[in-house]
């Protein structure tokens, strides 16, 4: 498995576990959900700096984005968004 699909799956992995939106893990992390979401699929190269944002974020180690997935491990399960209604 590629470095970047390794990284998307760990973060979806993690956030699911907390029941974190990614809206959620974005504003913990202090960046935009797309780019939570562009990590997730892979689309987003992530520097050291963001993958130690959305670690601490998540409260583990920036290793844990590196961990290689079992053979039989089921890929994570998404989250519904957990957006406000609008208020009218």
């Amino acid at each position: 498995m590629e470095t970047r699909k390794r990284i998307a799956w760990n973060l979806r992995r993690l956030r699911t576990s907390q029941n974190l939106t990614q809206e959620l893990l974005a504003l913990d992390a202090s960046v935009d959900r797309t780019v939570v979401s562009d990590l997730e699929r892979g689309r987003h190269n992530a520097s050291v700096d963001l993958l130690d944002r959305l670690a601490k974020a998540l409260g583990s180690d920036i290793a844990e984005f590196f961990v290689v997935p079992i053979a039989t491990e089921v890929e994570p399960t998404t989250i519904k968004a957990g957006r406000k209604p609008r208020a009218r």
